[in-house]
């Protein structure tokens, strides 16, 4: 069986931890029944090993082991710099 490796894409909120960025992922579907565009928002904490990432970065993410209680995403990628 293949294991599914999850990335994403999201903007950095929060970047006043040490090695660790809070990432704001946002998702649009539609409803099942009603077919209105949903919309949801949810943050993740993400490793950051450079610290590189600044607040509005937009960065691509990866799902790694835990690193601590709440860390268990991987900054792979920067695809946008805020100046």
């Amino acid at each position: 069986m293949k294991k599914v490796i999850k990335e994403r894409v999201g903007k950095v909120i929060s970047d006043k931890m040490d090695k660790t960025v809070i990432v704001l992922l946002q998702r649009e579907f539609a409803h099942p029944l009603y077919g209105k565009r949903v919309r949801r928002r949810k943050k993740v904490k993400a490793h950051d090993r450079a610290n590189k990432c600044q607040i509005g970065d937009i960065v691509k993410i990866i799902e790694t082991r835990p690193l601590s209680r709440e860390k268990h995403w991987r900054v792979t990628q920067i695809l946008k710099r805020m100046k």
